[in-house]
């Protein structure tokens, strides 16, 4: 297994941007309605947990059919306890993956949004954990 994400703290990293101070509609915009924008700070929008969360990078394609593609950048928190269905960060053997946590009838498989590949089943004597639950996807649109 190769490891597929960049990791990155997020303990100390900052960004500012600005706030339109409106609803924005999906239709036409309304040309009378001045937009007046303040500065926020993503990071208090996205961070719930600075000290236990981490920015990953995405490297494939084993998730895209849960919208997480090539690139895009994670947000994940290890102070969250993982639930059945959550979309993890597990490491097995050393290596680091995303993936879907399927538990059932006790059995417990990391399973890709992306029906070309398969399910990891974790088997007696490998060494793996979840390392952190994804907590949001951004994605670049350009």
């Amino acid at each position: 297994m190769k490891t597929y994400l960049d990791l990155i703290p997020l303990v100390e990293t900052s960004a500012s941007v600005g706030l339109i101070m409106c609803k924005t509609p999906a239709g036409f915009p309304s040309p009378a309605q001045d937009l007046a924008v303040n500065r926020i700070d993503i990071g208090e929008i996205l961070v719930k947990n600075p000290t236990s969360t981490f920015y990953l990078c995405v490297k494939g394609h084993s998730m895209k059919e849960a919208g997480i593609d090539d690139g895009d950048h994670l947000i994940v928190d290890r102070s969250l306890t993982a639930k059945h269905n959550s979309i993890v960060i597990a490491e097995i053997d050393g290596d680091v993956t995303v993936k879907r946590l399927h538990k059932k009838n006790g059995v417990i498989r990391l399973k890709a949004a992306n029906l070309t590949y398969p399910d990891i089943v974790p088997i007696p004597g490998q060494e793996w954990m979840i390392w952190g639950v994804v907590t949001h996807v951004i994605k670049d649109m350009i």
